[in-house]
């Protein structure tokens, strides 16, 4: 091993080895992905059979109603569910860091069950709310159903990552504003919305890619009528698997890659950190 200002670096064979395991990383993680999207261009209608180069499946998938109707009610609902989420979610991390109150603890434990509780679990536990509290309430199983069900297990995930911003932030900054005879509102729209925006961006990207990625619980709360892509590329896999599933998931992929990119350029453009 060598040493270069301080730093320990690795020599020869054990830099090799360390490369080979990158690149198998690599090739473990990402050749599913690069196989997905080669085949979604095969003009074979059994999956993983290269029958030729053919834009055939994304046509069929730019012409199917019921593809494009799945599509937008997923978008609907992750929307809908993620500017709900992130606002309850940001107020439960603002609570949990900067106040005191009865309780406290218990509110933390159960902040975190969805991210912990199995997501079939949490499908019975919802369908059996809804079963019971949806005639109360004059609610049809559907998009209502769907998106409170979407915020239900969003508000934990959006609420730790926006924690763990303001573990890392000064709370100083802010009693500096208030003694600078700032409102608790001023204080906290000038310096502490700034602060942990970064956090807010990831806990809303997170949200809503979670949303469009949910099949289980979605599938025990939809009414009938209603579906998302996730829930629909499900169902064409049970009528038989074609490339056109290869298609729709290339179709996800890539929206959830703009939205990570967009998250990326809009942190780089602020200056901000990237969560």
């Amino acid at each position: 091993m060598s040493t270069n200002a301080g730093i320990t670096q690795p020599r020869g064979l054990t830099r090799g080895l360390l490369s080979v395991n990158a690149w198998l990383v690599y090739l473990f993680f990402y050749a599913p992905i690069v196989l997905l999207i080669i085949f979604s261009f095969s003009d074979n209608r059994n999956v993983g059979v290269w029958g030729g180069f053919t834009l055939d499946w994304y046509r069929e998938f730019g012409d199917s109603q019921p593809t494009k109707a799945a599509l937008w009610n997923s978008i609907q609902i992750a929307v809908a569910s993620t500017l709900i989420s992130v606002v309850l979610g940001t107020m439960g991390a603002l609570a949990l860091e900067r106040f005191k109150f009865r309780g406290k603890q218990v509110f933390d434990a159960l902040l975190y069950l969805p991210i912990i509780i199995p997501d079939v679990t949490m499908a019975v536990m919802m369908l059996l709310f809804f079963s019971q509290i949806a005639g109360w309430l004059g609610l049809s199983k559907g998009f209502a159903t769907i998106t409170l069900s979407h915020i239900a297990f969003s508000i934990s995930f959006v609420s730790v990552v926006v924690r763990a911003r303001l573990a890392g932030s000064d709370d100083r900054l802010e009693e500096a504003a208030l003694d600078l005879y700032a409102t608790r509102w001023q204080a906290f729209r000038f310096v502490t919305l700034p602060l942990i925006m970064p956090g807010i961006l990831g806990g809303a990207l997170l949200a809503f890619t979670l949303s469009l990625d949910d099949v289980v619980i979605t599938q025990f709360v939809a009414g009938p009528g209603w579906t998302t892509l996730p829930v629909f590329v499900f169902g064409l896999i049970r009528k038989g698997v074609t490339p056109l599933i290869n298609s729709v998931s290339v179709v996800m992929l890539l929206a959830s890659t703009a939205l990570v990119a967009v998250s990326l350029i809009a942190q780089r453009a602020r200056g901000g950190d990237v969560v």
